[in-house]
């Protein structure tokens, strides 16, 4: 495809642009009203009628259009709402995409520190690399869409406990000689904690049919 005809995309924001980012509304109460409308109607018919390449497309939508447009009606929900963790799940899938092998360092260093079950229940290889870390962290995501979304849920904020373990880790392993990257990574390890802990949370409210 030549240039001329190629589709126009936005360019896509990365994550460090995004996290403390806020966007602007002159109705808040209007502004998480689509949130929640907006997440449901998505999640209802998608699952009531899944189709592969529809599903691909929504897998799919961060890398071609950026998270902009997700971010401006999710990015503001409650973390422990609808909205709310699919916001969380995109952002982490663009993290992931954005710079896979800082991801996949991280991974295995807290895949060896962690003596719990979350590397099993996250799902990843062993070892797993750059290229396995997508696959996984776009399956999670498609298992929102096709799977149990509660399992999917509880697969996310294992992948963070174990990301959080890893950047905690490397985080002492900078301090005294780059600092800067130091602070970086323990603010991924917070980050990554509160995640785990709102998409655990998440999962449990989906059991109960309590997630709006």
């Amino acid at each position: 495809m030549s240039d001329e005809s190629r589709p126009f995309h936005k360019p896509v924001r990365r994550p460090a642009e995004l996290f403390d980012r806020l966007f602007s509304a002159s109705d808040p109460a209007e502004v998480s009203r689509v949130a929640h409308s907006t997440a449901q109607a998505l999640l209802a018919r998608v699952r009531a009628e899944p189709d592969g390449e529809i599903i691909d497309r929504l897998v799919a939508f961060t890398a071609e259009h950026g998270i902009d447009d997700i971010a401006e009606l999710w990015s503001r929900a409650p973390a422990k709402t609808l909205p709310g963790a699919l916001w969380r799940l995109y952002l982490l899938q663009l993290m992931i995409h954005d710079d896979p092998q800082t991801a996949a360092l991280t991974y295995e260093r807290g895949r060896r520190t962690l003596h719990t079950a979350d590397p099993v229940v996250a799902g990843a290889p062993v070892p797993a690399g750059p290229d396995e870390l997508v696959v996984l962290i776009d399956t999670i995501l498609r298992g929102l869409f096709e799977g149990d979304f509660a399992v999917a849920l509880d697969r996310a904020a294992a992948f963070c406990r174990v990301q959080a373990a890893g950047a905690t880790f490397l985080a002492d392993d900078y301090d005294g000689t780059e600092d800067a990257r130091s602070t970086a990574f323990t603010t991924r390890a917070l980050r990554l904690s509160d995640y785990a802990e709102d998409l655990s949370a998440s999962a449990a409210l989906w059991r109960r049919d309590a997630l709006t």
